[in-house]
């Protein structure tokens, strides 16, 4: 089955930085819309950021922007989310996604097709 695989979550302090990794095969990854999503326990998925296919555009959450970004690199088939200035709020389960959302839809998670495990990032001291 085709599904991303994410790494790099980890227990870190606040103010801290991690950075996730999805690696993704068995698709054409350079033709997908990338995503990072989070969810808590109990709580909604949240949309977390998206990138472009070709990285021409990349937006982030208002609750996460200037903090995280998020980027591609093709060549690998690698997707990867620097989180900096962690927050205690920021702790979730964290998962990549691909698809073809369009400008109008990158924040449903109904329209992204492939979907990884997720990786657990824990911000707490």
């Amino acid at each position: 089955a085709v599904q991303p695989v994410e790494s790099g979550g980890d227990l870190v302090q606040p103010g801290g930085s991690l950075t996730l990794s999805c690696a993704a095969s068995g698709f054409e990854f350079s033709t997908y819309w990338m995503s990072w999503y989070r969810q808590v326990p109990g709580k909604e998925l949240e949309w977390v950021s998206t990138i472009y296919k070709g990285a021409t555009h990349a937006l982030h959450a208002d609750s996460v922007k200037g903090r995280f970004t998020i980027s591609r690199d093709d060549a690998k088939q690698m997707l990867y989310l620097q989180l900096n200035s962690l927050k205690t709020e920021d702790t979730a389960m964290y998962y990549c996604a691909a698809g073809y959302p369009g400008e109008m839809t990158m924040f449903a998670s109904y329209e992204y097709l492939y979907w990884g495990q997720g990786t657990q990032v824990t911000v707490s001291s």
